[in-house]
């Protein structure tokens, strides 16, 4: 094995997972439910107490290292890559260091308090998740008065970074997500700085806009590739600043790109669901067909819009029409959810059924909810790093294209909510019939499409294993590819960047960890690999259109479309 699949490993183990029916849950009925461990917490406070011996040893441990931390003699430390005692001032003066190590003993000891409890499955994640999250907002670096780098910015700035921070606050907590702002609103702005790439909108319908991107080759392949965008965020995730948008690299390499633009639903639309979506996939397809003459299409989903083409493709291969998709890609995306981080612990038929009713009675789940729940899945990173750079320093946040795409955030319909809940709750794609979408079974196992995925090792959202396990569910031959990032890195990966690498193999075994022992680390950017594959089942090559639309489809305005603004 070499060094790359131990890295792997390491961040995979360090990753916390939360699938999609999980996130989705969480907004509907609030974040607050989960940090609430309830009967877990009966469980284990029931276990602890027929483990004295237990508890009185882990007592006596933290005890013995507190003195040795108040008399100097103490060797614990935070780690190197620890980010939040970076500052001299936590080691140069000796009460801050004092405060960093008897934080770091009680942590320890906590955490094995709950290890030795011998809590599992369901009972073991519900509490570690709120543990976690304690251990984490109880950090000296989260607090105004222990800070060294809070302190001296307030005395340079004579308390003007500390009235700063007060407003950031008080603007932050005054509307939802009522989390520490990420990236300033006016950082960038949509169709100026991300999402330029030239294009028309050549249909638009209730549902969604379709985005047809100009050829800027002499030629372009005869097949064209439709993008299926999440259907829980906008779709210029895949078309951010120039340099950095998968589309304008798909463009280069001579394909013919098409982008549905979901609409920002609200509550009219309520009864939109997986048939809604599923239809205008099919519709997009058919405008791709009249513009191109082409009687297929390459079919690209990610995550959400991952799940919606899969069930397409199943639904076209019921009814004898596989042949419509050239080939299949899909990013981030999870079939089987048997396994798929926290979801088996904490969501259960009638959390589900709760989450259901809840964005019923509003009409939609709303994106923001969205926002503050992917937001504590990894609070270090999204929420008290922030909290420290935006309140105790008092300082901007650093503009950052991904980020605030994330922050640009669209509402779920209540049916498409419903839809997403049950599939997840019930793992109904590996149960041909469980879910259909159109009157078609969900049999995912019809599809014999060539397949391309694409995983993220440290992405929480979609676990690389639970993404792998769809080579198990699909037919066709498959190309997996592992890329060391998270759920939304993964896909923003141009190249360039000399720290990228990729995990690929060849076969498909059943076991995950199999297959990541077999893998070949490749050394960039996977764009390069995917626009190759992707040429090979897109036709030969033909003059590229000079004009947007044909068959009948004219253009309706200039990319990135209308629907995208929408708030």
């Amino acid at each position: 094995m070499n060094s790359d699949n131990d890295t792997i490993r390491s961040a995979a183990t360090d990753a916390a997972a939360a699938p999609l029916d999980l996130l989705l849950t969480d907004a509907a009925i609030g974040i607050l439910r989960r940090m609430n461990p309830g009967g877990s917490g009966l469980r284990l406070a029931a276990a602890l107490a027929g483990r004295p011996r237990l508890m009185a040893g882990r007592g006596r441990s933290l005890l013995g290292e507190l003195g040795r931390i108040a008399v100097g003699t103490s060797q614990v430390q935070p780690s190197r890559r620890d980010r939040r005692f970076a500052d001299p001032g936590w080691v140069g003066n000796p009460l801050l260091r004092r405060a960093v190590q008897a934080y770091m003993a009680m942590a320890e000891t906590a955490e094995g308090v709950v290890a030795d409890a011998g809590l599992r499955g369901a009972d073991a994640d519900r509490v570690g998740f709120v543990l976690t999250n304690l251990i984490d907002a109880l950090a000296p670096s989260n607090n105004p008065l222990l800070n060294p780098a809070a302190l001296k910015a307030a005395v340079d700035t004579g308390g003007g970074s500390a009235l700063s921070g007060l407003r950031h606050f008080m603007r932050d907590m005054a509307d939802a997500p009522r989390v520490p702002s990420m990236v300033e609103p006016d950082a960038f702005e949509v169709g100026v700085d991300l999402a330029v790439s030239p294009g028309s909108v050549i249909l638009r319908t209730p549902v969604f806009e379709l985005i047809q991107y100009r050829a800027v080759t002499a030629a372009v392949r005869q097949v064209p590739l439709l993008i299926v965008p999440p259907t829980i965020n906008k779709f210029y995730v895949l078309d951010l600043a120039p340099g950095r948008s998968l589309v304008e690299y798909l463009a280069a390499s001579g394909l013919q790109v098409f982008m549905i633009s979901w609409r920002n639903p609200d509550a009219r639309n309520a009864a939109w669901d997986f048939n809604t979506y599923g239809q205008a996939v099919l519709d997009a397809m058919d405008a791709t067909a009249r513009i191109t003459g082409s009687e297929q299409a390459a079919l690209m989903g990610i995550c959400s819009g991952g799940v919606i083409s899969a069930m397409v493709a199943a639904h076209l291969a019921y009814n004898g029409q596989q042949d419509r998709i050239a080939a299949l890609t899909l990013m981030v995306t999870v079939l089987d959810q048997a396994r798929a981080g926290l979801a088996s612990a904490v969501i259960s038929k009638r959390t589900a059924r709760m989450a259901a009713a809840a964005s019923s009675a509003r009409g939609y789940l709303d994106g923001r909810s969205l926002a503050e729940v992917f937001a504590w899945l990894r609070p270090n990173d999204l929420i008290w790093n922030y909290w420290v750079n935006n309140y105790l320093l008092g300082r901007e946040p650093p503009p950052f294209d991904i980020l605030f795409w994330n922050a640009d955030t669209t509402r779920m319909t209540a049916g498409l909510h419903r839809d997403f809940l049950h599939m997840g709750v019930a793992n109904a794609l590996v149960k041909p019939g469980s879910l259909t979408m159109l009157g078609s079974p969900g049999d995912v196992a019809l599809v014999e499409r060539d397949t391309y995925m694409v995983a993220g090792v440290t992405d929480h959202l979609c676990p690389w294993q639970s993404c792998y396990r769809s080579t198990q569910l699909l037919s066709g031959r498959h190309r997996f590819v592992l890329s060391t990032s998270g759920h939304i890195a993964a896909m923003v990966n141009p190249p360039g960047n000399e720290k990228a690498s990729y995990q690929l193999s060849e076969e498909s075994p059943m076991d995950p960890e199999q297959w990541l022992r077999r893998a070949e680390t490749c050394r960039g950017s996977w764009w390069p690999d995917y626009t190759c594959w992707l040429a090979d089942r897109c036709g030969e090559e033909k003059d590229a259109p000079s004009e947007p639309g044909g068959g009948g489809q004219v253009p309706l305005g200039d990319a990135p479309g209308t629907y995208v603004y929408d708030r």
